[in-house]
């Protein structure tokens, strides 16, 4: 090994440095992104402008509690973005286009705790606790694996590519804890350089209790770096509460003999230094989600506002329950949202919907393509055939399904029990075609059950196959394959499991140009998630869903958000009968309707409609 130079003080670990002792480069991937879903009007706008009709106008407090409303013309054709994601690769795939164009980057990652960070939801009338997945683990918590080194090799390798993404104004505050702040500062230090210090910024809060042997603990760091010395700061104001002015003009008013003098006292309050004294959310705050590390919005407002002007580009790549995004939407800023955790993802869409004019913003993924890079990196595609690179992500896929590789047969890969199993390619969806070729080889070998799993599926294959496997007298399986296998820690601790396709059935009118859809029987896949003493108390299948759309006119790309019912905090009604469409002009279209359940999962099934 040779020998590394030290020629200035730095944080040193294991991984930093190669065997050559050359600085190791945080690995950049570009790949293109999918858009999966867009969404253009929300409920909150759409409940205003019905209320306007009626001729009753909404006020700002029918949707959010700020002081007042604010919106930025998008003519320009930009669309703020929610994506979902391992935030390296996604990262890495915006340096094409977005390499210092970032105005603020704000990111609160996993403090190294090894804290459990469940998360709580809602079924029917109970609160769930919903325990996390590898995935969202490693999103939340210090799971990388080899403890302290590897958190700070996933931490820098980050750092670096956000650097990039900052513009020369730009500015990144990093929200940290007791546990790995010190650690990090010298991080930051070597990457932004100490010079770029602006703050060490302290969050104190209250808290009530504690029964660990020390001092309570009720403050957070954020330290707050800029790229360059030309970077934004908007000086913020912290106003006096009235008792608090009141006593300020009685303290500042001297009487001398006749006379009386005043101090001038600065309306707006004083001037915010580095310690800010924010309160956590309370319990029955309207902006509560339920996630345990959920940050309030006055603390990311006071960031937003100094660090950014309207129209900037804010970005959080650990985005969580979206409170960044959420914030930045009500300031008029445009933004980037990431996420590894499917749920979060959810959890901030719904989040930006119940904003009143919310603009349109889609949702995207990297889908095939990092599944194609994960193929690559896994069964070495650089040193192998393709042909060879294929066998080898059947075989893996098919063990972790407990299934025997099963060797003379077209389309069919493997055998578990009595059935047979086909494995979906990794860059394509599963397709009817695809289905109907296993069914006819399952008649040909004499197999009665027949078990395929997917990454993908395509559009309303699911209910159509079933049917067409019964005629033929063969018992169907779908299975999804989980984004899970792509986790060395969660093949290590056998935390995989393929869940089969939910099952949805609609009823869909059509009268004239007019269509209305009625949600009538959902079916979970993975109801062992939820606790038996739970599930027992399940009054209805529509306990199970969290939000429904519907794509009036779907076009074989995007999912358009043409309507939607879900449920809130504060609302957990759902409307399980859509509004009426109407059709500009008569002919067919393709309905989709789309699923997502408490848990995030999401189903989707295409429907044909003719309107005359």
């Amino acid at each position: 090994m040779s020998k590394i130079d030290i020629t200035r003080t730095e944080l040193v670990w294991p991984g930093k440095y190669d065997e050559e002792g050359n600085l190791v480069p945080p690995r950049r991937v570009s790949l293109p992104f999918q858009v999966i879903e867009r969404v253009s009007e929300t409920r909150a706008t759409r409940q205003q402008r019905e209320a306007e009709k009626k001729g009753h106008v909404a006020t700002l407090f029918d949707y959010w509690q700020e002081e007042k409303e604010q919106t930025t013309d998008q003519n320009d054709g930009w669309r703020n973005k929610l994506i979902w994601g391992d935030n390296q690769y996604v990262m890495g795939s915006l340096l094409e286009k977005f390499a210092g164009k970032i105005d603020l980057i704000y990111i609160d990652p996993p403090f190294a705790t090894g804290a459990d960070f469940s998360v709580r939801t809602d079924i029917g009338d109970e609160e769930i606790i919903k325990e996390q997945t590898i995935i969202e683990e490693k999103a939340y918590r210090d799971t990388w694996g080899n403890g302290l080194d590897s958190y700070l090799n996933m931490l820098s390798s980050r750092l670096w590519i956000m650097r990039e993404l900052l513009s020369d104004h730009g500015s990144i505050f990093i929200h940290l804890d007791w546990h790995v702040n010190s650690l990090v500062r010298l991080l930051l230090d070597e990457i932004f350089g100490r010079d770029n210090q602006i703050n060490e910024l302290i969050w104190h809060y209250r808290r009530w209790t504690g029964s660990a042997k020390n001092f309570l603990n009720m403050h957070d760091t954020i330290y707050y770096y800029s790229k360059s010395s030309n970077y934004i700061f908007n000086e913020q104001w912290i106003p006096y509460t009235e008792r608090s002015l009141e006593r300020k003009k009685n303290y500042h008013t001297r009487i001398k003999g006749d006379d009386v003098y005043e101090t001038h006292i600065d309306e707006r309050g004083v001037k915010a230094n580095d310690v800010w004294e924010i309160s956590v959310i309370n319990s029955q705050a309207l902006e509560r989600t339920g996630y345990a590390t959920q940050k309030p919005e006055a603390l990311l407002d006071l960031i937003i506002k100094s660090a950014t002007n309207e129209n900037s580009l804010v970005a959080d790549f650990f985005c969580g329950s979206g409170t960044t995004l959420s914030v930045a939407e009500k300031l008029g800023r445009r933004w980037i949202g990431c996420d590894l955790g499917r749920y979060a993802i959810h959890t901030s869409r719904k989040r930006l919907m119940e904003i009143s004019n919310c603009r349109p913003f889609e949702i995207l993924n990297l889908g095939r393509y990092e599944r194609q890079v994960w193929q690559g990196v896994t069964f070495d595609g650089q040193k192998q055939a393709q042909q060879m690179l294929v066998f080898e992500y059947l075989k893996f896929i098919l063990e972790l399904y407990g299934a025997q590789p099963l060797a003379g047969t077209q389309v069919l890969h493997g055998k578990q029990g009595s059935a047979v199993v086909h494995v979906g390619a990794v860059d394509a969806p599963v397709t009817i075609d695809e289905v109907l070729a296993c069914l006819d080889e399952c008649k040909q070998m004499g197999q009665k059950v027949l078990h395929i799993l997917g990454w993908e599926w395509e559009m309303g294959l699911a209910n159509l196959m079933v049917d067409e496997a019964k005629s033929q007298g063969i018992k169907l399986l779908m299975l999804t394959i989980p984004r899970e296998v792509m986790e060395q820690q969660a093949v290590q601790k056998g935390d995989i499991h393929f869940y089969e396709l939910a099952y949805l059935e609609t009823n869909i009118q059509v009268k004239g140009c007019q269509a209305t859809v009625s949600l009538t029987d959902f079916v979970i896949p993975n109801d062992e998630l939820i606790p038996p003493e739970v599930r027992q108390k399940i009054k209805k299948w529509s306990d199970y869903v969290d939000y429904w759309a519907i794509d009036w006119d779907f076009q074989n790309d995007a999912f358009v958000n043409g309507w939607t019912s879900y449920r809130t905090r504060k609302d957990r009604t759902l409307q399980l009968n859509s509004e009426v469409h109407e059709y500009p002009a008569a002919g067919k279209y393709r309905i989709v309707v789309k699923v997502i359940d408490i848990f995030g999962n999401d189903t989707s099934q295409v429907f044909e409609v003719e309107v005359k």
